[in-house]
Protein backbone atom coordinates (compact mmCIF):
# COMPACT_ATOMS: atom_id res chain seq x y z
CA UNK A 1 0.00 0.00 0.00
CA UNK A 2 1.53 3.67 -0.84
CA UNK A 3 2.15 6.11 2.07
CA UNK A 4 -0.36 8.32 0.38
CA UNK A 5 -3.08 5.57 -0.14
CA UNK A 6 -2.21 4.67 3.89
CA UNK A 7 -3.31 8.36 5.04
CA UNK A 8 -6.99 8.73 5.64
CA UNK A 9 -8.30 11.82 2.94
CA UNK A 10 -9.89 15.01 3.76
CA UNK A 11 -12.78 13.63 5.71
CA UNK A 12 -11.93 9.83 6.15
CA UNK A 13 -12.21 8.54 9.45
CA UNK A 14 -10.18 6.37 10.77
CA UNK A 15 -12.47 4.15 12.41
CA UNK A 16 -13.83 3.30 9.25
CA UNK A 17 -13.98 -0.43 9.83
CA UNK A 18 -13.98 -1.47 6.16
CA UNK A 19 -10.89 0.48 5.64
CA UNK A 20 -9.56 0.18 9.30
CA UNK A 21 -10.57 -2.71 11.21
CA UNK A 22 -8.37 -2.22 14.06
CA UNK A 23 -10.72 -0.40 16.18
CA UNK A 24 -13.61 -2.11 14.82
CA UNK A 25 -15.52 -5.09 16.80
CA UNK A 26 -14.86 -8.69 16.33
CA UNK A 27 -18.16 -9.69 14.54
CA UNK A 28 -17.59 -6.61 13.09
CA UNK A 29 -13.78 -7.85 11.27
CA UNK A 30 -15.94 -11.48 10.69
CA UNK A 31 -18.40 -10.14 8.84
CA UNK A 32 -15.39 -7.57 6.50
CA UNK A 33 -13.50 -10.76 6.21
CA UNK A 34 -15.97 -12.51 4.30
CA UNK A 35 -17.34 -9.61 2.42
CA UNK A 36 -14.15 -9.11 0.79
CA UNK A 37 -14.18 -12.46 0.28
CA UNK A 38 -17.20 -12.43 -1.65
CA UNK A 39 -16.12 -8.75 -3.39
CA UNK A 40 -13.03 -10.30 -4.88
CA UNK A 41 -14.89 -13.54 -6.24
CA UNK A 42 -17.75 -11.10 -8.05
CA UNK A 43 -15.72 -7.71 -9.06
CA UNK A 44 -12.14 -8.62 -8.91
CA UNK A 45 -10.66 -5.61 -7.92
CA UNK A 46 -13.50 -4.06 -5.84
CA UNK A 47 -11.69 -4.94 -2.11
CA UNK A 48 -8.60 -3.55 -3.20
CA UNK A 49 -10.70 -0.05 -3.95
CA UNK A 50 -12.84 -0.31 -0.99
CA UNK A 51 -10.25 -1.20 1.58
CA UNK A 52 -6.39 -1.58 0.14
CA UNK A 53 -4.60 0.04 -2.72
CA UNK A 54 -6.73 1.60 -4.69
CA UNK A 55 -4.14 1.78 -7.73
CA UNK A 56 -4.34 -1.97 -7.90
CA UNK A 57 -7.70 -2.20 -7.63
CA UNK A 58 -8.31 0.39 -10.57
CA UNK A 59 -6.27 -2.11 -12.88
CA UNK A 60 -8.13 -4.73 -11.76
CA UNK A 61 -11.50 -3.41 -12.23
CA UNK A 62 -10.67 -2.29 -15.69
CA UNK A 63 -9.73 -5.90 -16.52
CA UNK A 64 -13.08 -7.02 -15.25
CA UNK A 65 -14.83 -4.60 -17.16
CA UNK A 66 -13.19 -5.37 -20.20
CA UNK A 67 -13.74 -9.29 -19.74
CA UNK A 68 -17.17 -8.48 -19.20
CA UNK A 69 -17.34 -6.72 -22.01
CA UNK A 70 -15.70 -9.78 -24.14
CA UNK A 71 -18.13 -11.72 -22.39
CA UNK A 72 -21.19 -9.75 -23.88
CA UNK A 73 -20.46 -9.14 -27.14
CA UNK A 74 -19.16 -13.40 -27.41
CA UNK A 75 -23.35 -13.91 -26.09
CA UNK A 76 -23.77 -11.33 -29.39
CA UNK A 77 -22.02 -13.21 -31.21
CA UNK A 78 -23.62 -16.28 -30.43
CA UNK A 79 -26.94 -14.87 -30.89
CA UNK A 80 -26.55 -13.26 -34.32
CA UNK A 81 -23.37 -15.49 -36.04
CA UNK A 82 -22.72 -18.27 -34.17
CA UNK A 83 -20.81 -20.15 -36.54
CA UNK A 84 -18.24 -16.58 -36.46
CA UNK A 85 -17.95 -17.56 -32.71
CA UNK A 86 -16.59 -21.16 -32.90
CA UNK A 87 -14.56 -20.78 -35.72
CA UNK A 88 -12.86 -17.87 -33.59
CA UNK A 89 -12.30 -20.41 -30.98
CA UNK A 90 -11.32 -23.27 -32.93
CA UNK A 91 -8.88 -20.96 -34.98
CA UNK A 92 -5.24 -22.31 -33.91
CA UNK A 93 -3.74 -18.97 -33.34
CA UNK A 94 -7.34 -17.35 -31.72
CA UNK A 95 -7.65 -20.39 -29.35
CA UNK A 96 -3.92 -19.88 -28.27
CA UNK A 97 -4.57 -16.64 -27.57
CA UNK A 98 -7.58 -17.16 -25.32
CA UNK A 99 -6.03 -19.80 -23.62
CA UNK A 100 -2.80 -17.51 -22.71
CA UNK A 101 -5.20 -15.30 -21.61
CA UNK A 102 -7.29 -17.46 -19.36
CA UNK A 103 -3.73 -18.52 -17.66
CA UNK A 104 -3.53 -14.98 -17.05
CA UNK A 105 -6.41 -14.02 -15.57
CA UNK A 106 -6.76 -17.23 -13.32
CA UNK A 107 -3.06 -16.04 -12.12
CA UNK A 108 -3.93 -12.28 -11.67
CA UNK A 109 -7.62 -13.51 -9.87
CA UNK A 110 -5.26 -15.71 -7.60
CA UNK A 111 -2.64 -12.96 -6.92
CA UNK A 112 -5.77 -10.40 -6.01
CA UNK A 113 -7.19 -13.76 -3.59
CA UNK A 114 -3.19 -13.36 -2.14
CA UNK A 115 -3.57 -9.51 -1.39
CA UNK A 116 -7.43 -9.98 -0.09
CA UNK A 117 -6.27 -11.92 2.62
CA UNK A 118 -3.49 -9.88 3.36
CA UNK A 119 -6.54 -6.93 3.72
CA UNK A 120 -8.40 -8.91 5.78
CA UNK A 121 -5.69 -9.44 8.15
CA UNK A 122 -6.63 -12.95 9.70
CA UNK A 123 -4.74 -12.12 13.18
CA UNK A 124 -7.45 -9.46 13.64
CA UNK A 125 -9.89 -12.46 13.49
CA UNK A 126 -11.29 -14.09 16.33
CA UNK A 127 -9.58 -17.39 16.55
CA UNK A 128 -13.12 -19.68 15.82
CA UNK A 129 -13.83 -16.99 12.65
CA UNK A 130 -10.12 -17.86 10.93
CA UNK A 131 -10.30 -21.11 9.59
CA UNK A 132 -14.19 -19.91 8.13
CA UNK A 133 -12.87 -17.10 6.23
CA UNK A 134 -9.96 -19.14 5.29
CA UNK A 135 -12.43 -21.93 3.95
CA UNK A 136 -14.22 -19.39 2.06
CA UNK A 137 -11.45 -17.92 0.18
CA UNK A 138 -9.73 -20.79 -0.88
CA UNK A 139 -13.16 -22.21 -2.24
CA UNK A 140 -13.68 -18.58 -3.85
CA UNK A 141 -10.32 -19.08 -5.48
CA UNK A 142 -10.69 -22.81 -6.64
CA UNK A 143 -14.15 -21.75 -8.14
CA UNK A 144 -12.83 -18.57 -9.67
CA UNK A 145 -8.61 -18.77 -10.81
CA UNK A 146 -9.65 -22.82 -10.81
CA UNK A 147 -12.58 -22.54 -12.82
CA UNK A 148 -10.38 -20.67 -15.35
CA UNK A 149 -7.41 -22.69 -15.11
CA UNK A 150 -9.66 -26.17 -16.16
CA UNK A 151 -11.52 -23.79 -19.12
CA UNK A 152 -7.66 -23.29 -20.19
CA UNK A 153 -6.71 -26.81 -20.01
CA UNK A 154 -9.93 -27.88 -21.74
CA UNK A 155 -9.35 -25.46 -24.59
CA UNK A 156 -5.77 -27.02 -25.21
CA UNK A 157 -7.17 -30.40 -24.88
CA UNK A 158 -9.75 -29.61 -28.24
CA UNK A 159 -6.91 -27.26 -29.05
CA UNK A 160 -4.88 -30.52 -29.81
CA UNK A 161 -7.27 -32.60 -31.10
CA UNK A 162 -8.89 -30.39 -33.53
CA UNK A 163 -5.22 -30.63 -35.22
CA UNK A 164 -4.63 -33.86 -35.11
CA UNK A 165 -8.52 -34.96 -36.27
CA UNK A 166 -8.76 -31.84 -39.08
CA UNK A 167 -6.90 -30.61 -42.02
CA UNK A 168 -5.26 -27.12 -42.37
CA UNK A 169 -6.49 -27.29 -46.06
CA UNK A 170 -8.96 -24.68 -48.12
CA UNK A 171 -12.46 -24.30 -46.95
CA UNK A 172 -15.16 -26.27 -48.98
CA UNK A 173 -18.13 -24.73 -50.98
CA UNK A 174 -21.59 -26.61 -51.32
CA UNK A 175 -22.49 -27.91 -54.35
CA UNK A 176 -25.81 -27.52 -55.57
CA UNK A 177 -26.68 -25.94 -51.98
CA UNK A 178 -25.24 -28.98 -49.97
CA UNK A 179 -22.63 -30.09 -48.45
CA UNK A 180 -21.75 -34.14 -48.99
CA UNK A 181 -19.53 -36.02 -46.73
CA UNK A 182 -18.34 -39.35 -46.95
CA UNK A 183 -18.07 -41.16 -43.97
CA UNK A 184 -16.05 -44.48 -44.29
CA UNK A 185 -15.72 -47.13 -41.42
CA UNK A 186 -12.89 -49.65 -41.34
CA UNK A 187 -9.81 -51.64 -39.76
CA UNK A 188 -6.59 -50.41 -40.05
CA UNK A 189 -4.20 -53.12 -38.10
CA UNK A 190 -0.59 -52.71 -37.56
CA UNK A 191 -0.09 -55.14 -40.67
CA UNK A 192 -2.41 -53.38 -42.87
CA UNK A 193 -1.48 -50.79 -45.57
CA UNK A 194 -4.41 -48.48 -46.12
CA UNK A 195 -7.90 -49.39 -44.63
CA UNK A 196 -10.46 -51.25 -46.66
CA UNK A 197 -13.48 -49.23 -45.31
CA UNK A 198 -16.25 -52.07 -44.13
CA UNK A 199 -19.14 -48.97 -43.90
CA UNK A 200 -19.48 -46.22 -46.63
CA UNK A 201 -22.27 -43.56 -45.67
CA UNK A 202 -22.72 -40.25 -47.63
CA UNK A 203 -23.99 -37.49 -45.23
CA UNK A 204 -26.15 -34.63 -47.18
CA UNK A 205 -26.68 -31.36 -45.39
CA UNK A 206 -28.38 -28.82 -46.60
CA UNK A 207 -26.31 -25.49 -46.39
CA UNK A 208 -28.71 -23.61 -45.22
CA UNK A 209 -31.24 -25.61 -43.40
CA UNK A 210 -29.29 -28.57 -42.09
CA UNK A 211 -31.85 -30.83 -43.75
CA UNK A 212 -30.00 -33.89 -43.97
CA UNK A 213 -30.35 -37.24 -45.80
CA UNK A 214 -27.98 -40.62 -45.52
CA UNK A 215 -27.00 -42.39 -48.52
CA UNK A 216 -25.59 -46.05 -47.76
CA UNK A 217 -23.03 -47.47 -49.96
CA UNK A 218 -22.57 -51.18 -49.59
CA UNK A 219 -19.49 -52.11 -49.02
CA UNK A 220 -19.61 -55.19 -52.10
CA UNK A 221 -21.10 -52.74 -55.20
CA UNK A 222 -19.56 -53.48 -58.06
CA UNK A 223 -18.02 -50.94 -61.13
CA UNK A 224 -17.68 -48.35 -59.25
CA UNK A 225 -17.93 -45.42 -61.39
CA UNK A 226 -14.87 -42.92 -60.83
CA UNK A 227 -15.93 -39.17 -60.93
CA UNK A 228 -14.90 -37.34 -63.90
CA UNK A 229 -12.10 -35.49 -62.31
CA UNK A 230 -10.69 -38.51 -60.81
CA UNK A 231 -7.22 -39.67 -61.68
CA UNK A 232 -8.60 -43.32 -61.30
CA UNK A 233 -10.19 -42.93 -64.51
CA UNK A 234 -7.28 -43.37 -66.70
CA UNK A 235 -6.70 -46.72 -65.00
CA UNK A 236 -10.53 -47.55 -64.99
CA UNK A 237 -12.25 -45.43 -67.43
CA UNK A 238 -15.48 -48.06 -67.58
CA UNK A 239 -15.62 -48.32 -63.86
CA UNK A 240 -13.88 -50.49 -61.32
CA UNK A 241 -14.48 -53.44 -63.52
CA UNK A 242 -11.47 -55.84 -62.24
CA UNK A 243 -13.85 -58.35 -61.32
CA UNK A 244 -15.37 -60.23 -58.67
CA UNK A 245 -12.36 -58.78 -56.42
CA UNK A 246 -13.00 -55.54 -57.02
CA UNK A 247 -15.63 -53.97 -54.68
CA UNK A 248 -15.81 -50.56 -53.81
CA UNK A 249 -14.25 -51.44 -50.47
CA UNK A 250 -10.90 -52.42 -52.10
CA UNK A 251 -10.36 -49.01 -53.81
CA UNK A 252 -8.89 -47.53 -50.64
CA UNK A 253 -6.27 -50.37 -49.88
CA UNK A 254 -5.27 -50.35 -53.98
CA UNK A 255 -4.83 -46.68 -54.02
CA UNK A 256 -2.60 -46.69 -51.41
CA UNK A 257 -1.09 -49.55 -51.85
CA UNK A 258 -0.30 -49.00 -56.12
CA UNK A 259 -1.60 -46.12 -56.96
CA UNK A 260 -0.30 -43.67 -54.17
CA UNK A 261 1.77 -41.14 -57.22
CA UNK A 262 -1.48 -40.52 -58.96
CA UNK A 263 -2.49 -38.22 -55.76
CA UNK A 264 1.23 -36.46 -55.44
CA UNK A 265 0.75 -34.00 -51.93
CA UNK A 266 -2.42 -35.86 -51.23
CA UNK A 267 -2.25 -37.37 -47.22
CA UNK A 268 -4.51 -40.37 -47.58
CA UNK A 269 -5.10 -41.15 -51.69
CA UNK A 270 -6.92 -44.24 -50.69
CA UNK A 271 -9.90 -42.21 -48.52
CA UNK A 272 -9.46 -39.84 -51.77
CA UNK A 273 -9.68 -42.21 -54.48
CA UNK A 274 -12.98 -44.03 -52.74
CA UNK A 275 -14.38 -40.64 -52.32
CA UNK A 276 -14.31 -40.10 -55.48
CA UNK A 277 -15.49 -43.85 -56.94
CA UNK A 278 -18.62 -42.57 -54.19
CA UNK A 279 -19.07 -39.10 -55.76
CA UNK A 280 -19.17 -41.15 -59.74
CA UNK A 281 -21.72 -43.97 -58.62
CA UNK A 282 -24.01 -41.85 -57.06
CA UNK A 283 -23.92 -38.93 -59.61
CA UNK A 284 -23.45 -35.82 -57.05
CA UNK A 285 -20.04 -34.16 -55.56
CA UNK A 286 -18.90 -35.27 -52.26
CA UNK A 287 -16.71 -32.49 -50.94
CA UNK A 288 -14.93 -34.18 -47.71
CA UNK A 289 -14.29 -37.31 -46.13
CA UNK A 290 -14.45 -38.95 -42.11
CA UNK A 291 -12.74 -41.96 -41.54
CA UNK A 292 -13.46 -43.70 -38.33
CA UNK A 293 -11.56 -46.47 -37.50
CA UNK A 294 -13.43 -49.24 -36.29
CA UNK A 295 -11.03 -50.35 -33.91
CA UNK A 296 -10.67 -47.01 -31.96
CA UNK A 297 -14.20 -46.56 -32.13
CA UNK A 298 -14.93 -48.88 -29.13
CA UNK A 299 -12.99 -46.32 -27.35
CA UNK A 300 -15.02 -43.04 -28.41
CA UNK A 301 -18.47 -45.03 -27.05
CA UNK A 302 -16.31 -46.30 -23.83
CA UNK A 303 -15.49 -41.88 -23.34
CA UNK A 304 -18.85 -41.07 -23.39
CA UNK A 305 -20.41 -43.37 -20.90
CA UNK A 306 -21.94 -46.38 -23.63
CA UNK A 307 -24.94 -45.84 -25.68
CA UNK A 308 -28.43 -47.27 -25.48
CA UNK A 309 -30.30 -48.84 -28.35
CA UNK A 310 -33.94 -50.70 -28.79
CA UNK A 311 -32.43 -53.93 -30.82
CA UNK A 312 -34.99 -55.96 -32.99
CA UNK A 313 -33.39 -59.60 -32.39
CA UNK A 314 -30.28 -61.42 -31.31
CA UNK A 315 -26.82 -59.95 -32.35
CA UNK A 316 -23.98 -62.63 -32.67
CA UNK A 317 -20.10 -61.61 -31.44
CA UNK A 318 -18.22 -63.56 -34.22
CA UNK A 319 -15.68 -66.09 -32.94
CA UNK A 320 -13.30 -67.25 -35.45
CA UNK A 321 -13.83 -67.75 -39.09
CA UNK A 322 -13.91 -71.16 -40.24
CA UNK A 323 -14.79 -70.62 -44.09
CA UNK A 324 -13.91 -67.43 -45.65
CA UNK A 325 -15.54 -68.25 -48.38
CA UNK A 326 -19.04 -68.50 -46.63
CA UNK A 327 -18.00 -66.60 -44.17
CA UNK A 328 -18.79 -69.53 -41.35
CA UNK A 329 -17.85 -68.71 -37.83
CA UNK A 330 -17.18 -70.78 -34.90
CA UNK A 331 -18.76 -70.78 -31.61
CA UNK A 332 -19.70 -67.02 -30.69
CA UNK A 333 -17.93 -65.44 -28.34
CA UNK A 334 -21.45 -64.31 -26.99
CA UNK A 335 -24.38 -62.67 -28.30
CA UNK A 336 -26.12 -59.05 -27.56
CA UNK A 337 -29.83 -59.40 -26.72
CA UNK A 338 -32.59 -58.28 -28.66
CA UNK A 339 -35.00 -55.57 -26.77
CA UNK A 340 -33.17 -52.39 -24.95
CA UNK A 341 -29.84 -52.28 -24.20
CA UNK A 342 -26.90 -50.29 -23.04
CA UNK A 343 -23.69 -51.05 -24.79
CA UNK A 344 -20.22 -50.35 -24.05
CA UNK A 345 -17.40 -49.71 -26.75
CA UNK A 346 -16.60 -53.51 -27.37
CA UNK A 347 -20.47 -54.49 -27.60
CA UNK A 348 -21.52 -51.35 -29.51
CA UNK A 349 -18.34 -52.17 -32.19
CA UNK A 350 -19.82 -55.77 -32.44
CA UNK A 351 -23.42 -54.75 -32.74
CA UNK A 352 -22.81 -52.50 -35.66
CA UNK A 353 -20.09 -55.38 -37.41
CA UNK A 354 -21.14 -58.61 -36.85
CA UNK A 355 -22.89 -59.59 -40.14
CA UNK A 356 -22.94 -63.68 -39.37
CA UNK A 357 -26.51 -65.28 -40.24
CA UNK A 358 -27.96 -62.15 -41.87
CA UNK A 359 -26.75 -59.92 -44.87
CA UNK A 360 -24.55 -56.61 -44.91
CA UNK A 361 -27.97 -54.71 -45.27
CA UNK A 362 -28.94 -55.50 -41.91
CA UNK A 363 -25.19 -54.55 -40.73
CA UNK A 364 -25.69 -51.27 -42.21
CA UNK A 365 -29.04 -50.44 -40.69
CA UNK A 366 -27.13 -51.30 -37.34
CA UNK A 367 -24.47 -49.20 -37.97
CA UNK A 368 -26.89 -46.45 -38.73
CA UNK A 369 -28.51 -47.07 -35.94
CA UNK A 370 -25.34 -46.72 -33.88
CA UNK A 371 -24.17 -43.49 -35.83
CA UNK A 372 -27.82 -41.96 -34.42
CA UNK A 373 -27.60 -43.03 -30.90
CA UNK A 374 -24.07 -41.53 -30.49
CA UNK A 375 -25.34 -38.17 -32.34
CA UNK A 376 -28.36 -37.91 -30.03
CA UNK A 377 -27.10 -39.14 -26.53
CA UNK A 378 -23.91 -36.70 -26.75
CA UNK A 379 -25.60 -34.17 -25.10
CA UNK A 380 -23.60 -30.87 -23.99
CA UNK A 381 -23.95 -32.34 -20.47
CA UNK A 382 -21.77 -35.44 -21.32
CA UNK A 383 -19.65 -33.64 -23.46
CA UNK A 384 -18.70 -30.82 -20.88
CA UNK A 385 -18.03 -33.54 -18.05
CA UNK A 386 -16.24 -36.09 -20.44
CA UNK A 387 -14.83 -33.38 -22.79
CA UNK A 388 -10.52 -34.93 -22.22
CA UNK A 389 -11.51 -38.42 -22.50
CA UNK A 390 -13.59 -37.79 -25.77
CA UNK A 391 -11.52 -35.50 -27.39
CA UNK A 392 -8.48 -38.17 -26.63
CA UNK A 393 -10.93 -40.75 -28.05
CA UNK A 394 -11.43 -38.85 -31.14
CA UNK A 395 -7.62 -38.27 -32.13
CA UNK A 396 -7.57 -42.17 -31.88
CA UNK A 397 -10.04 -42.78 -34.03
CA UNK A 398 -11.21 -40.26 -36.65
CA UNK A 399 -9.53 -38.50 -39.38
CA UNK A 400 -10.59 -36.02 -42.31
CA UNK A 401 -10.03 -33.55 -44.94
CA UNK A 402 -12.53 -31.40 -43.59
CA UNK A 403 -10.36 -27.81 -43.09
CA UNK A 404 -10.37 -26.80 -39.34
CA UNK A 405 -11.68 -23.35 -40.64
CA UNK A 406 -14.92 -24.08 -41.28
CA UNK A 407 -15.98 -26.64 -37.51
CA UNK A 408 -17.73 -23.38 -36.92
CA UNK A 409 -19.63 -23.51 -40.00
CA UNK A 410 -20.57 -27.38 -39.49
CA UNK A 411 -21.40 -27.26 -36.08
CA UNK A 412 -23.69 -24.98 -36.81
CA UNK A 413 -25.42 -26.96 -39.17
CA UNK A 414 -25.24 -29.63 -36.51
CA UNK A 415 -26.98 -27.35 -34.36
CA UNK A 416 -29.73 -26.88 -37.08
CA UNK A 417 -30.07 -30.69 -38.29
CA UNK A 418 -30.66 -31.62 -34.71
CA UNK A 419 -34.48 -32.71 -34.41
CA UNK A 420 -35.16 -32.68 -38.26
CA UNK A 421 -36.08 -35.65 -40.41
CA UNK A 422 -33.29 -37.31 -41.91
CA UNK A 423 -34.09 -39.17 -44.83
CA UNK A 424 -32.47 -42.11 -46.14
CA UNK A 425 -31.43 -44.50 -49.12
CA UNK A 426 -29.72 -47.56 -49.19
CA UNK A 427 -28.05 -48.76 -52.15
CA UNK A 428 -29.52 -52.40 -51.75
CA UNK A 429 -32.42 -53.41 -49.87
CA UNK A 430 -34.53 -52.52 -48.40
CA UNK A 431 -34.54 -49.94 -51.54
CA UNK A 432 -32.91 -51.96 -54.28
CA UNK A 433 -32.95 -55.81 -55.01
CA UNK A 434 -30.26 -57.59 -52.99
CA UNK A 435 -28.50 -58.83 -56.19
CA UNK A 436 -28.71 -55.04 -57.50
CA UNK A 437 -25.11 -53.98 -55.74
CA UNK A 438 -23.55 -56.91 -58.44
CA UNK A 439 -24.99 -55.41 -61.45
CA UNK A 440 -25.71 -51.97 -60.48
CA UNK A 441 -27.44 -49.39 -63.03
CA UNK A 442 -25.75 -46.06 -62.07
CA UNK A 443 -28.39 -44.03 -64.22
CA UNK A 444 -31.15 -45.27 -61.87
CA UNK A 445 -29.26 -44.53 -58.69
CA UNK A 446 -28.55 -41.19 -60.16
CA UNK A 447 -32.42 -40.44 -60.37
CA UNK A 448 -33.27 -41.77 -56.91
CA UNK A 449 -30.53 -39.73 -55.62
CA UNK A 450 -31.41 -37.17 -56.75
CA UNK A 451 -34.99 -37.58 -55.72
CA UNK A 452 -33.61 -38.24 -52.50
CA UNK A 453 -31.84 -34.77 -52.04
CA UNK A 454 -34.52 -33.09 -53.82
CA UNK A 455 -37.34 -34.22 -50.76
CA UNK A 456 -34.45 -33.39 -48.24
CA UNK A 457 -34.38 -29.61 -49.66
CA UNK A 458 -37.63 -28.57 -49.19
CA UNK A 459 -40.47 -27.94 -46.48
CA UNK A 460 -41.25 -30.99 -44.38
CA UNK A 461 -43.04 -31.18 -41.04
CA UNK A 462 -41.06 -32.73 -38.23
CA UNK A 463 -42.25 -36.10 -37.85
CA UNK A 464 -43.75 -36.62 -41.25
CA UNK A 465 -42.84 -38.96 -43.47
CA UNK A 466 -41.57 -38.85 -47.03
CA UNK A 467 -43.79 -39.84 -50.26
CA UNK A 468 -43.55 -43.78 -50.83
CA UNK A 469 -43.13 -44.33 -54.43
CA UNK A 470 -44.52 -47.50 -54.48
CA UNK A 471 -47.81 -47.19 -52.72
CA UNK A 472 -50.58 -49.07 -54.38
CA UNK A 473 -48.42 -49.65 -57.07
CA UNK A 474 -47.38 -53.25 -58.81
CA UNK A 475 -43.74 -53.99 -58.58
CA UNK A 476 -42.66 -57.63 -60.20
CA UNK A 477 -46.22 -58.90 -59.80
CA UNK A 478 -46.38 -57.80 -56.12
CA UNK A 479 -48.67 -55.06 -54.69
CA UNK A 480 -46.82 -52.44 -52.74
CA UNK A 481 -48.84 -50.80 -49.40
CA UNK A 482 -48.04 -48.56 -47.29
CA UNK A 483 -49.41 -50.65 -44.69
CA UNK A 484 -46.66 -53.15 -45.47
CA UNK A 485 -44.19 -50.31 -43.98
CA UNK A 486 -43.76 -49.92 -40.60
CA UNK A 487 -42.54 -46.80 -38.81
CA UNK A 488 -38.69 -48.08 -38.23
CA UNK A 489 -37.23 -45.87 -41.00
CA UNK A 490 -39.82 -46.92 -43.81
CA UNK A 491 -38.09 -50.36 -43.85
CA UNK A 492 -40.20 -53.13 -44.49
CA UNK A 493 -40.51 -55.25 -41.45
CA UNK A 494 -42.20 -58.63 -40.85
CA UNK A 495 -42.21 -60.86 -37.64
CA UNK A 496 -40.27 -63.77 -39.46
CA UNK A 497 -36.94 -63.95 -41.37
CA UNK A 498 -37.37 -61.02 -44.59
CA UNK A 499 -38.28 -62.39 -47.42
CA UNK A 500 -37.04 -61.84 -50.94
CA UNK A 501 -40.20 -61.40 -52.51
CA UNK A 502 -41.16 -58.32 -49.41
CA UNK A 503 -38.46 -56.46 -51.46
CA UNK A 504 -38.90 -54.04 -54.19
CA UNK A 505 -36.90 -54.57 -57.53
CA UNK A 506 -33.74 -53.40 -58.69
CA UNK A 507 -34.30 -49.35 -59.27
CA UNK A 508 -37.33 -49.31 -57.87
CA UNK A 509 -36.87 -47.76 -54.62
CA UNK A 510 -38.88 -44.51 -53.18
CA UNK A 511 -37.48 -41.20 -53.97
CA UNK A 512 -37.33 -40.37 -50.25
CA UNK A 513 -37.60 -41.72 -46.98
CA UNK A 514 -39.22 -41.53 -43.94
CA UNK A 515 -37.23 -40.14 -40.87
CA UNK A 516 -35.38 -42.07 -38.43
CA UNK A 517 -35.84 -45.76 -36.78
CA UNK A 518 -38.42 -44.95 -34.47
CA UNK A 519 -38.84 -47.81 -31.72
CA UNK A 520 -42.13 -48.94 -33.24
CA UNK A 521 -41.22 -52.48 -33.70
CA UNK A 522 -41.59 -55.31 -31.38
CA UNK A 523 -38.19 -57.54 -30.51
CA UNK A 524 -38.15 -60.87 -31.51
CA UNK A 525 -37.59 -62.57 -28.27
CA UNK A 526 -39.36 -66.07 -29.00
CA UNK A 527 -39.17 -68.57 -31.08
CA UNK A 528 -42.30 -69.27 -33.20
CA UNK A 529 -43.28 -71.55 -30.80
CA UNK A 530 -43.52 -69.01 -27.97
CA UNK A 531 -40.15 -70.57 -26.24
CA UNK A 532 -37.75 -67.71 -24.87
CA UNK A 533 -34.54 -67.12 -26.56
CA UNK A 534 -31.96 -67.46 -24.63
CA UNK A 535 -28.14 -67.34 -25.17
CA UNK A 536 -27.54 -70.90 -24.18
CA UNK A 537 -30.60 -72.00 -26.94
CA UNK A 538 -28.50 -69.70 -29.61
CA UNK A 539 -25.48 -71.84 -29.24
CA UNK A 540 -27.14 -74.76 -28.75
CA UNK A 541 -28.25 -74.36 -32.27
CA UNK A 542 -25.05 -73.33 -33.34
CA UNK A 543 -23.36 -76.62 -32.21
CA UNK A 544 -25.78 -78.64 -33.51
CA UNK A 545 -25.27 -77.27 -37.14
CA UNK A 546 -28.43 -75.28 -37.18
CA UNK A 547 -27.65 -72.65 -39.39
CA UNK A 548 -31.19 -72.21 -40.84
CA UNK A 549 -33.00 -71.90 -37.60
CA UNK A 550 -30.41 -69.95 -36.34
CA UNK A 551 -30.96 -67.67 -39.07
CA UNK A 552 -34.29 -67.32 -38.88
CA UNK A 553 -34.46 -66.36 -34.83
CA UNK A 554 -31.68 -63.54 -35.78
CA UNK A 555 -33.13 -62.50 -38.87
CA UNK A 556 -34.90 -59.26 -37.46
CA UNK A 557 -31.42 -57.76 -35.68
CA UNK A 558 -31.06 -55.15 -38.81
CA UNK A 559 -34.16 -53.30 -36.61
CA UNK A 560 -32.95 -50.66 -34.36
CA UNK A 561 -34.00 -47.40 -33.15
CA UNK A 562 -31.54 -45.39 -30.36
CA UNK A 563 -33.34 -44.96 -27.12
Amino acid sequence: MSRSEQQPSAGASMTDPVRYPSAASEPMRTKRGFVLVLMTLLVPGSAQIVAGDRRIGRIALRVTLAVWALLAAAALLLLLNRSLLINIITNPFASLVIILALVALALGWALLFINTLRLIRPLLLAPKARPAVGIALVLALILSSGTLGYAAYLLNVGRNAIGSIFSAGPSIEPVDGRYNFLMMGGDAGDDRTGRRPDSLSVLSVDAKTGQTAIISVPRNLQNAQFSEDSPMRQIYPDGYDCGDGCLINAINTEVTNEHADLYPGVADPGAQATLEAVSGSLGITVQAYVLVDMDGFAKLIDAMGGIRIKAGGWVPISGETIDEASGIHGMPLGWIPAGDNTLDGYHALWYGRSREFVDDYARIARQQCVQQAMLQQLDPATLLSKFEDIASAGTKVVDSNISSSQLGSFVDLAIKAKGQDVKRLTIGPPDFDASFSTVPDFDVIHDKVDQLLASASGPQAAGQPGTNLFDGEQVDGLQIDTAQVSAAGGRLQASGPLQPTALPAAGRSPAQQTPAPSSGFTPVTTTPDGEPITEELLNQLKSMGDEQTLRELVATNGQCAPL
